[in-house]
């Protein structure tokens, strides 16, 4: 398998937290994992780069790392009221002219918008700037709410931990949910946070956060394969399921039968990566009943059939 090439471009003064985001799904080398990506960092031009942190970081290399990319990731973009370097904008275009994904962090949504990359398309970024993003370049169209937004040659997230969810949504595309979940086990994080899910959970009436859905949640996952429905999630968390319907909107901005289904189809995804497994047993091992089911939900929600997906995915050699 070639190697996937990930330029992340910093810009002065350059948001660690953003950056660290993108190094650590794409740049890292861990035990047991193959290596699936080489990360390099370029800025404007090589030299110092200031922080947000306050240190500054030495980049080696200029905007011609940009030219070789599979990937581009801009983590952050903090002078955003002002006109980025003109030679910056035309790198960005020309790499995604010769078919590289664009990638925006948080603010760094604002240099893609800057480049003409977001015109009348879907877009998200931190929900503290969205109204500022949509005020400055009203042909993109801003979702606040949401996580993060994949369109395939472009994507960008909210802020701060979105950064990871998307990088790792990103590496679950590119090479299957298993690897993906390796990552984040080295990252001690969730496996997958859907891109339509909320940036934050709203306060109640009182002003008091919302009662967290973990217990409730874990204990599904623990049960995917049992026939569970929304009243046996309701009853576990000893709640009405209309109290339940609305907890899992205002927390993850779905209902709690598409959050399921979310999480039967992942496992679902894991298993045709790791198992030879027939696809009729795999879905009863993940609680769609049969593989007819499985087949269903699996296109609405990957867009692809489980043999194919198997096909790309499943296991060969050190691939």
């Amino acid at each position: 398998m070639s190697v996937h090439r990930v330029a992340a471009l910093v810009l002065p003064p350059q948001s660690t937290f953003e950056l660290a985001c993108a190094a650590e799904v794409f740049g890292m080398s861990r035990p047991g994992l193959p290596a699936r990506y080489a990360f390099a960092v370029c800025g404007e031009r090589p030299g110092a780069v200031p922080t947000l942190a306050g240190y500054d970081m030495v980049v080696r290399l200029g905007l011609a790392a940009l030219e070789t990319a599979d990937t581009v990731v801009v983590p952050g973009w903090q002078d955003r009221e002002r006109p980025a370097p003109p030679a910056v904008i035309d790198a960005l275009r020309r790499a995604h002219r010769r078919g590289a994904r664009i990638v925006a962090i948080c603010s760094g949504a604002f240099l893609l918008a800057q480049a003409g990359l977001l015109d009348h398309r879907r877009a998200t970024t931190h929900w503290r700037m969205a109204a500022d993003l949509a005020a400055r370049f009203p042909d993109v169209q801003v979702e606040p709410d949401t996580l993060y937004i994949d369109l395939g040659d472009v994507a960008t997230s909210a802020g701060t931990a979105a950064g990871i969810d998307l990088c790792l949504h990103l590496a679950r595309a590119d090479h299957g949910a298993a690897h993906a979940a390796r990552i984040a086990r080295h990252m001690v994080m969730p496996p997958h946070r859907e891109g339509g899910q909320l940036q934050y959970a709203a306060q109640d009436r009182d002003g008091h956060p919302p009662e967290s859905l973990a217990l409730v949640l874990d204990w599904a996952l623990e049960r995917l394969h049992e026939p569970l429905g929304v009243g046996d999630l309701a009853a576990q968390a000893g709640i009405s399921p209309r109290t339940l319907a609305r907890r899992f909107a205002e927390q993850l901005g779905v209902t709690p039968g598409r959050w399921l289904l979310q999480q039967r189809v992942a496992a679902a995804r894991t298993l045709l990566e790791e198992t030879d497994l027939p696809v009729e047993t795999i879905a009863t091992r993940v609680g769609l009943s049969s593989a007819a089911n499985l087949r269903r939900r699996f296109h609405t929600l990957v867009r692809t059939t489980p043999a194919a997906y198997r096909r790309s995915f499943a296991p060969c050699g050190d691939r």
